[in-house]
């Protein structure tokens, strides 16, 4: 058995599940010992009782009990060739400190319980002419599509995560709503909390002055507009919240083609439109690791292509927002 420790929680770790924590750092720990160990009390963040998906910051000690000596590490997963080449194939950036996947929709970024097939699963086949196993620095929802960085150093993802955490990072998101919303451009301020279960949660509007609420903000912009029926909307957060877009799009009565999490029956248009999500993280710039700004641009998917085909929009050529201008 090994002894009790104390351990701070690395500026790249800023977020991260407790329970990924411990799979990163204790990889022989099983999900069922932790658990125990957290109903117990045995673990604590800054001194306090903690849950698996409770989210550590950077900067929070981990108390960490003794625990049993588990032997040598399991090895990862092999990727299969096939995968290999795919996930090779979504790079849209590449430089020696930082890596950008056009990340498609469906694909989990990280795993869970229900969740075996995820992208840091497979990260081993994106060292390509590196040395180190390329890291996770921020998240998208496995529906959403788009912009995902990865960082190849250990010091440049503390750069990075720096970046997210000072809100340096600036993002741009397009989606296909339902309705127009009006005015044709604004900014949405609704605090958000979450509520459910880790296998069933979501996030609702909340009174600022709850103790669960997080501030949210986000300005919108219509591209375009069919009428009443849909709009192609650019989305900037302004903060970080999970389903944040998704959230702030149905509160005000515009939700997102193909979220039913939030929009319900609202989020259908259409049987011609596919159903799948229609949020994709189109662009975000941030301080490079090494200097000057990082701007990276993805591509949309093929079904939101199909949908602005079907609905007679233009995939415009400028940034409303005016983030990626020198």
């Amino acid at each position: 058995m090994s002894g009790v420790v104390v351990k701070t929680v690395a500026p790249a770790e800023d977020g991260m599940r407790l329970d990924r924590w411990f799979k990163a750092h204790y990889p022989a720990l099983g999900h069922g010992a932790l658990q125990k160990l957290l109903r117990t009390g045995q673990v604590r963040l800054d001194g306090a009782r903690a849950k698996p998906g409770d989210r550590v910051s950077e900067g929070q000690a981990v108390r960490v009990p003794p625990l049993p000596d588990a032997g040598p590490e399991p090895k990862r997963s092999d990727v299969s060739e096939r995968d290999a080449r795919w996930l090779q194939s979504l790079v849209i950036h590449r430089d020696a400190d930082v890596l950008a996947l056009n990340k498609p929709a469906g694909l989990a970024v990280q795993g869970g319980s229900k969740t075996e097939r995820h992208l840091d699963g497979m990260l081993d086949a994106l060292v390509l002419d590196g040395r180190e196993r390329p890291r996770l620095v921020h998240r998208l929802d496995r529906d959403t599509s788009g912009v995902l960085l990865l960082a190849r150093t250990r010091s440049a993802a503390t750069a990075l995560a720096h970046s997210f955490k000072s809100r340096d990072a600036l993002k741009v998101y397009w989606a296909l709503v339902r309705g127009v919303p009006k005015p044709r451009a604004g900014t949405i301020n609704l605090p958000l909390k979450k509520i459910g279960h880790a296998g069933d949660q979501r996030v609702v509007g909340a009174n600022a002055h709850d103790e669960e609420a997080q501030g949210a903000i986000t300005d919108y912009i219509v591209l375009a507009n069919a009428g009443r029926r849909a709009a192609f909307v650019a989305l900037s957060p302004r903060t970080g919240r999970t389903h944040q877009l998704r959230a702030h799009m149905a509160a005000i009565g515009h939700p997102i083609l193909g979220d039913r999490k939030y929009g319900g029956e609202d989020a259908s248009l259409s049987d011609e439109l596919d159903p799948l999500l229609h949020l994709h993280a189109r662009g975000i710039t941030l301080a490079h690791p090494r200097k000057g700004r990082l701007r990276v641009l993805a591509d949309l998917p093929q079904h939101m292509r199909r949908s602005l085909d079907y609905l007679g929009f233009d995939v415009p050529s400028d940034d409303p927002f005016q983030i990626f201008e020198e």
